[in-house]
């Protein structure tokens, strides 16, 4: 008996050997990486726990191209700013397509801007960007909405007395009004039970997204269909966001102001009926409600974590803080009220909000993209289908082109005489032709936020608190830990 067990065990462990080893040899043209096992793939070179360094580390030890595997699917990385660049610009079309994500890709069903492809993605990803731009000219401007919004927040903010508290909920009310007011051309008071429902629906969408039971949705999506777990309340959440924004549509085709849109719904409905005999048109109200979907779950989740990452770091560097406003003072006084394009007349408050989204970067790695054909790159054969991680932090921290790539320092985007520049490392919103379509938009609410807050208080530590915890939570965004500071009136 003995000896059938000492030979199975033998053969067991050949026929493991035999596996490695055609493992090695199929996998000889990828780049290099951890070893994967099966169905868990690479998963537990980190004994599953997600780090800040996750992609980083890897990259030190096996490159700036290497693979990984979650579960079965092959994950390319692309670390370092001239291993992206190289790779989204060689390689436009070939690693444009969104890679199919278990659940988000089941429910949206390849509709929207944000998981869509083809054709379908382009006519959405259009749409998008030409309603953005519109409604940024004219009197009643997003631009105008967002400087209102500021001045609520600095209302709410002002309520505080100068006592310790927790601004995220006013942040994520500002910024996801802005939203409200993009999509469907009004905004809502926090006390508002419809607007409670869609904020609290899309914190629970974006709280599963990158947790374990959207990994495991992805592997076994027949079994955890059937199983309870959150994915069955993302679902839920996902339905009641879009029933929201079906009302909303609704409401504009009563309406009916078409001939003078004035808001992303009406400029979708105008492009509706411009292409009603088009036969491949996609515009389509179901491809309407994702694509308002995907502005609240991009456009704020995004948004939210960037401002109170400035405001932990603004209240941690009082000197910082101090030039900023002081610049802003010189210029501005504190009567005329800042737009965007006063940008260009700040330079260091410029380049200390830039530095605070290079140096706090919300995402671990970047949006994933996938390659539609096969790829040869850097001596390497990319297969078809391989989902492709350029990781833009790693370029937001490359030691190669910043100076202090780990320290918040304003000077990585000043010349020598103080005056702005522009660099092409700088890319927390993407790059290639998936780059985020609401970048400009982003960029105005971040600098029209922040320089009236900061024209209107100093942030301090509460009394006993030596610094604010700069240390990130670390999902698929890196968000702060929640935090109190104290908004001192400037002008008292």
């Amino acid at each position: 008996m003995i000896v059938i067990w000492i030979l199975l065990f033998v053969l067991l462990l050949a026929l493991l050997i035999l596996l490695f080893l055609k493992q090695l040899w199929s996998r000889r043209h990828l780049p290099p990486g951890p070893l994967a096992l099966p169905l868990i793939g690479t998963l537990w070179a980190d004994w599953f726990w997600l780090r800040e360094d996750y992609f980083l580390k890897h990259a030190k030890r096996y490159g700036n191209i290497y693979s990984m595997w979650a579960g079965p699917h092959l994950v390319v990385v692309l670390s370092g700013f001239k291993t992206v660049k190289e790779a989204m610009t060689s390689f436009p079309e070939e690693f444009s397509d969104r890679p199919y994500d278990g659940l988000l890709s089941t429910l949206q069903n390849g509709r929207g801007i944000i998981l869509s492809n083809g054709y379908t993605w382009k006519q959405q990803r259009h749409i998008g960007i030409t309603s953005l731009r519109k409604l940024g000219l004219g009197k009643k401007s997003i631009e105008h909405q967002i400087e209102d919004a500021a001045q609520t927040l600095v209302e709410i903010f002002r309520q505080t007395k100068g006592q310790p508290f927790d601004p995220s909920l006013p942040v994520l009310n500002a910024v996801c009004n802005i939203i409200c007011a993009l999509s469907f051309g009004c905004q809502f008071a926090p006390e508002d039970e419809n607007y409670q429902k869609l904020t609290q629906a899309l914190e629970i969408l974006v709280n599963f997204t990158g947790n374990f039971f959207h990994f495991m949705y992805g592997l076994f999506p027949q079994i955890m269909k059937y199983l309870p777990g959150p994915h069955k309340e993302a679902q839920v959440s996902r339905d009641l966001m879009l029933f929201f924004a079906k009302q909303e549509i609704e409401k504009h085709k009563e309406s009916y102001s078409l001939h003078e849109p004035q808001d992303f719904i009406d400029h979708y409905l105008l492009q509706m009926e411009k292409s009603r005999n088009d036969p491949n048109s996609t515009y389509n109200e179901e491809n309407l409600a994702q694509c308002i979907l995907d502005f609240f779950a991009a456009g704020t989740e995004t948004t939210v974590a960037t401002l109170m990452w400035a405001l932990l770091l603004l209240t941690n560097h009082p000197d910082i803080q101090g030039k900023v406003q002081k610049e802003i003072e010189d210029v501005f006084g504190f009567s005329r009220s800042i737009s965007y394009q006063d940008r260009k007349k700040l330079p260091y408050t410029n380049a200390a909000i830039h530095e605070m989204q290079r140096v706090k970067y919300i995402f671990l790695a970047g949006a994933p993209t996938q390659s539609t054909k096969e790829v040869n790159m850097k001596g390497y054969c990319i297969p078809k289908g391989t989902i492709i991680a350029p990781n833009l932090h790693s370029v937001l921290l490359d030691p190669e082109q910043w100076e202090t790539p780990k320290e918040f320092n304003p000077n990585h985007f000043l010349d020598k005489d103080g005056k702005f520049i522009e660099r092409e490392e700088f890319l927390p919103f993407g790059i290639g032709q998936r780059s985020c379509v609401g970048e400009h938009l982003a960029r105005i609410e971040i600098f029209i936020f922040l320089t009236n807050l900061l024209r209107a208080f100093s942030f301090r530590l509460p009394a006993g608190v030596k610094e604010l915890n700069e240390v990130p939570v670390v999902k698929v965004t890196l968000h702060p830990h929640p935090y109190k500071l104290c908004a001192i009136p400037t002008q008292d």
